[in-house]
């Protein structure tokens, strides 16, 4: 069955759908010998299709891994600047698979990998709204208003963020060499910007200490040590593609701060009333009502007739 270029690259787990519209914009996908562009479409069991000249295989078999990731790794397969990566981690995998999202360097706890594109696809896409589970360690007491901000969304330099949930689990008071105490606080958000929790927290005065995740929808990271690795049960991996089958279509923030808003009916500006009856003269009024002006039946214009 023909699929766009970009899923199926992303299927063959060589690349994001993002990052392989990049590699056919660019002109280094072929499909039969012939340049593909965007929006192209092909078979990977019928049709030739090849990255800088290697053919696209299908992997024979899907693979999902569990990983418990340390902090000092970067989230990606390969970072020239970075001084390790996740990949170093799950070698013994006997397969390739990729990063689903992203976890900074310094943050720890659960990350998928997996060569499954179109599951990666939906984990990411923040249209399916996925909750991600944090377990952080903040300055200061976290109070109920801190709470309730977190309910309603917090306001970033680069937008207001989805409502989020915030629980506090425990209250550190200040040391006897003094200080602000601290706080550990679970946070479960339903998109995915960069560095989003650690933001978050920051804008309203609690900067993170430390950071793990802890769950990606269904999954938990459970008694996993860290750098250990493990594959997803079948169990696990069948609540999973339930979560993203059954996940709500919901605008994110952003996207609804860029929706076109629906006009609202304006009122009318003050002016000079009527002395006689007290009330604002219609346009044209002359101390008289005035009849409208006939449409066809007699009815006023439709809005926005450009008569």
């Amino acid at each position: 069955m023909e699929e766009r270029l970009q899923k199926v690259l992303s299927a063959a787990g060589l690349a994001s759908r993002r990052e392989a519209e990049q590699w056919i914009a660019a002109g280094r996908v072929t499909v039969d010998g012939r340049r593909a562009g965007l929006g192209d479409k092909a078979d990977p069991h019928v049709n030739d299709i090849r990255v800088d000249g290697r053919p696209v295989k299908l992997p024979e078999r899907k693979v999902y891994v569990l990983l418990n990731k340390p902090p000092g790794y970067t989230t990606t397969r390969h970072d020239p600047h970075a001084r390790h990566t996740v990949m170093e981690l799950v070698r013994d995998v006997g397969t390739t698979v990729y990063p689903v999202g992203r976890l900074d360097v310094q943050t720890a706890g659960l990350l998928l990998l997996t060569n499954d594109g179109d599951l990666a696809y939906k984990l990411s896409h923040p249209r399916f709204q996925v909750p991600r589970t944090y377990l952080a360690r903040v300055v200061g007491s976290v109070d109920q208003k801190t709470v309730a901000a977190f309910r309603h969304g917090i306001e970033l330099e680069d937008g207001m963020t989805l409502p989020a949930e915030l629980r506090v689990l425990e209250l550190r008071p200040p040391g006897r060499e003094g200080g602000t105490g601290s706080s550990l606080v679970e946070v479960t958000l339903r998109e995915g910007r960069k560095r989003q929790v650690r933001r978050m927290l920051k804008a309203v005065g609690h900067p993170v200490q430390e950071l793990t995740r802890v769950a990606l929808g269904p999954l938990r990271l459970g008694g996993l040590k860290p750098g250990q690795w493990r594959h997803l049960t079948r169990a696990e991996l069948a609540a999973l593609t339930k979560a993203v089958a059954t996940a709500p279509y919901r605008p994110s923030s952003r996207a609804q701060a860029a929706a076109p808003q629906k006009p609202t009916a304006k009122q009318a500006p003050p002016g000079p009333t009527n002395s006689r009856e007290g009330r604002r003269p219609q346009p044209g009024a002359t101390g008289r009502q005035t009849s409208p002006q006939k449409h066809g039946s007699g009815k006023l214009p439709p809005r926005g007739d450009p008569r």
